[in-house]
């Protein structure tokens, strides 16, 4: 609250690259030349190796097949696994020593070019061992980052507390944890649901959006009154900023942005009521239904940890909006409603999502809208996000689980 192409699945849980399997390679796993399931990462270099060959064996005395060779192993390294190049290094070295002798009226190889054969091939392959170690780093480093946000991001039930709901979550950089968090919490008093985005990013964003997850879930379960959940929260924020800068760390002055919405236990399973809502200088959530888009109405709360500009006063009231059976509200994070295409221009999401409920009333599923969100961002900003990008769309089930 920076750009890489990002895309998770669709469901009732987080959208996140899932982790790598223990038991399997992982370099043959980032390998992209695979057909059927099967690396044919060997092909390319062996093609070459027979294609010099053969040219060798129909062109003249003046075709010097080192200059060609050479590049065998050289491609064998920067697709193949460290034994593969070593395979190629040795075979295109013999290769050219059988050629050589076959071919006796022609240009005849001596041991300086044998030699330069050989380091070629010794080179390519210590050129794919660090390759090789690269990846292997920066896959260990996805799964630690898999890790911590399965850590903060805790899967949630398809249907809970009375609510259906989707998620996605893109991430800008797959090699860096964002600050983009959510939650739904079931409680005597409704089900609570907090989705927010703290201010940059790494280790301390994550540190800070765990902090603010774990109030939320307590208070959002204990607490009466909403206003009451967003004053523990600010309190939570300012505790956590004192903490970092006691231990000397110059990222204290985080802030977050978040929504908190209520849907009173009263109306769980009806299909009708009222939902609550405070918005803390959040983008304002939105409400989507078959006759149209509407935005939540919002007061001027101030971000989590900046509750100090705005005096004593603390967090606004909460305030109570109707909500249709077949209307879901969508909150999103600034990663969309700031997605650039080409020319500069940000993503129109209200206007987008108007013209498509219009044209699909079935939309409003929690799914399909976040699903239709994401496609509609990445296409806008050509797969490249500058920003943590997070989906939530949450609506009432029926008594039967599903909205009524």
């Amino acid at each position: 609250m920076s750009g890489r192409r990002a895309l998770g699945p669709v469901s009732g849980r987080p959208a996140r690259r899932s982790a790598l399997d223990a038991t399997e390679n992982p370099v043959q796993r980032h390998q992209m030349l695979r057909v059927g399931g099967r690396s044919v990462a060997w092909l390319p270099p062996l093609v070459l190796l027979v294609g010099i060959t053969w040219v060798d064996f129909y062109t003249g005395k003046d075709f010097r097949i080192i200059s060609w060779l050479v590049l065998v192993p050289g491609i064998a390294a920067a697709i193949c696994g460290v034994w593969g190049t070593a395979a190629f290094a040795v075979l295109s070295t013999t290769t050219y020593a059988v050629a050589d002798g076959f071919l006796p009226n022609e240009y005849q190889a001596g041991p300086g070019d044998l030699m330069l054969s050989a380091i070629g091939g010794v080179l390519a392959t210590l050129a794919c061992a660090v390759r090789v170690s690269g990846e292997q780093r920066m896959l260990h480093m996805r799964d630690v980052t898999d890790a911590i946000r399965r850590t903060v991001l805790r899967p949630l039930p398809p249907v809970w507390g009375g609510l259906d709901h989707a998620a996605v979550y893109l991430t800008a950089d797959v090699e860096a944890v964002g600050g983009d968090f959510y939650d739904v919490q079931p409680g005597p008093h409704g089900t609570r649901v907090l989705v927010g985005d703290v201010q940059g990013k790494g280790i301390g964003a994550v540190e800070t959006a765990a902090a603010l997850l774990g109030t939320f879930r307590e208070a959002a379960y204990h607490e009466e009154d909403l206003a009451v959940v967003a004053e523990r929260l600010e309190t939570r924020m300012v505790r956590h900023s004192g903490h970092i800068a006691a231990l000397g760390r110059p990222d204290s002055d985080r802030f977050a942005t978040a929504v908190l919405l209520n849907f009173p236990a009263g109306d769980r399973g009806t299909g009708t009521g009222i939902v609550e809502s405070i918005v803390l200088g959040h983008d304002p959530p939105l409400i989507v239904g078959p006759s149209g888009v509407r935005q939540l109405p919002v007061t001027d709360g101030l971000p989590l940890g900046l509750g100090w500009l705005g005096g004593s006063t603390g967090p606004p009231p909460a305030l109570r909006t109707p909500l249709a059976p077949d209307e879901t509200v969508l909150v999103t994070t600034d990663g969309v409603t700031e997605a650039r295409d080409g020319g500069g221009a940000f993503y129109p999401l209200v206007e987008r999502l108007s013209e498509a409920v219009a044209a699909d009333p079935g939309l409003t599923d929690p799914h399909r809208l976040v699903a239709y969100v994401r496609d509609g961002t990445l296409h806008h900003c050509g797969g490249l996000l500058a920003d943590d990008t997070t989906m939530f769309a949450v609506r009432r089930a029926g008594p039967t689980g599903r909205p009524s």
